[in-house]
Parts: C-alpha cells; structure tokens; sequence
C-alpha cells in the first residue's frame, strides 16, 4: 500500500500513467477514488496523482484542529516524496482552497492551476455552516449521512435520473474506508477559516477557476469572486452541482487537460 510520509502525516497515494504530473486534491469528506472519472481520462497522456487528504480514507486521523494551509503542507510535502519538482495542480471545493495555499506557498512549482467550485474566504456564513452542519453530521448513522451529501453535491438535475443517485449512493456507502464524523467534522471547520483574500493578487502563475450553476454546497457566486481576485484568472461556470467531476466530468475533464495544454512549456 503507497504511504508517504509527509508533514507529519501518513498520506495515501496512487500514481497513474505517464507524462507530465498533475497533482490532484480532494475536496472535504473525499478521498482518491472520488477522481475515478478523471484518472481513467487523465492517465492517457499524464502522470496523475490522487491521495486521501489528512482525516479521510486511508491517510493518517488528526488529533485536534488544523488549517488549510496545514493540509497543502500535506500535498507540497507528498510532491517532495514523489520528487514532483514542478506541476500542474487541480483542486475541488476545500480542495481548491487546499490549491490555492499550494499555489501562494510555492508558486514556482505550480505550472498551471484549475479551482473547482471553491472559493477565497466563507466568511461568518462559513462559520454558521461549519457549526450547523456539523452538529447534524454528529447525530447521524452513516446512511443517513450519505443520503445528506448526495443533496448536498449533486443537482436537482442527476435526481431525475435514480439509476445514477443509486449507482452514486452504493459507491459511497460501499467504500472500505468511510471517512469518521468527527474528522468530517475537522475537515470542515478547518475549510471555513480559509481566508486568503488579501493574498490571491499576488498570483502571477495561470489559473482557472471553475464553478458551478447549480451548486447547493458552495454558493455559485463564489467562483466568480474568487476568479476577479486572481489576475488573469478564467472562468467557467458549468450546468450543475457541486461535484462538477462527477456531474460534468467530461466537459471538466476537458477544462483541466486543455488549460494545462495551453500553457504547457511555460516555465511555473
């Protein structure tokens, strides 16, 4: 089983393909295998990384509170391990704030960077819902968790279809290595002291933001804020919810791959 020491974690990892690194971060409550329909895509032509972020899957439980920026510490010290001296970067809701400190901590490593449904600070309506949200998630059986995330990261759209809800809900609940309340709970409100608005300016490397019409999770007007504070960023936002790799996966797979084409060559 890949283990690396990092940071002073123990971070599960996978690499697949070759060709120039992508490196992959996960949003709360994930772990690697929610990058399945990238990585079949992806390792065609890149040498794609996914692991499970500190209090998720099979890397190593906190034992008290930590910030974002202590987990892209995580992801830059796993790069080291790999030897990834330089990479493209792709990162999913508290994922993409996880990218964004990545990108501020060592942006000559960083050749291009995609944000996905994220955003720069939540502010005291992050706060409220890290407090509410995980007062409920304490109460809750694993089941009925599932059945909250499935509203929380898909569209209004996916629920027309139940085959998909019912495929999306077996994977969850089949998954061997199901994330703890309490370190859901850590991930959270560690995503709601993000903050890094007053330093996204200093940006200077090529950066994507992507986001999300439909998302519930994360408000959609987020991308677009977070995109006019980084300069030159682009903006899409996309028809769906807040698992834009899972509900939209072509067309963000095709995002990801066509953007770090663009600037392939440039120096990070």
């Amino acid at each position: 089983m890949p283990i690396a020491e990092a940071n002073g974690q123990r971070l599960y990892y996978e690499v697949h393909g070759e060709g120039e690194p992508l490196l992959c971060v996960m949003g709360l409550g994930g772990d690697h295998t929610a990058w399945i329909l990238q990585v079949a895509e992806w390792s065609k032509t890149r040498r794609v990384v996914v692991f499970d972020n500190r209090d998720v899957g099979q890397s190593s439980y906190a034992d008290g509170p930590y910030e974002v920026s202590d987990m892209a510490a995580d992801a830059l010290a796993l790069a080291d391990v790999l030897g990834l001296l330089s990479f493209d970067l792709v990162g999913i809701s508290l994922g993409g704030a996880i990218a964004q400190e990545i990108a501020l901590a060592a942006p000559g490593r960083v050749r291009t960077a995609t944000i996905g449904v994220s955003y720069a600070a939540s502010g005291n309506w992050g706060a409220h819902r890290a407090k509410v949200l995980g007062g409920i998630v304490r109460g809750m059986t694993r089941e009925e968790r599932v059945e909250l995330v499935l509203m929380l990261v898909y569209s209004e759209i996916v629920f027309a279809n139940p085959n998909f809800t019912d495929a999306a809900r077996a994977a969850m609940l089949g998954n061997p290595h199901p994330q703890e309340p309490e370190a859901f709970i850590r991930q959270l409100e560690a995503g709601s002291r993000h903050d890094a608005r007053s330093r996204l300016g200093e940006l200077s490397l090529p950066v994507q933001v992507i986001g999300a019409m439909r998302d519930v999770m994360i408000p959609p007007q987020a991308s677009p804020e977070l995109a006019g504070l980084i300069p030159g960023a682009r903006l899409t936002m996309l028809e769906c919810g807040h698992l834009v790799n899972v509900e939209a996966a072509q067309e963000f797979n095709r995002l990801v791959l066509d953007f770090a084409a663009e600037h392939a060559g440039a120096p990070a």
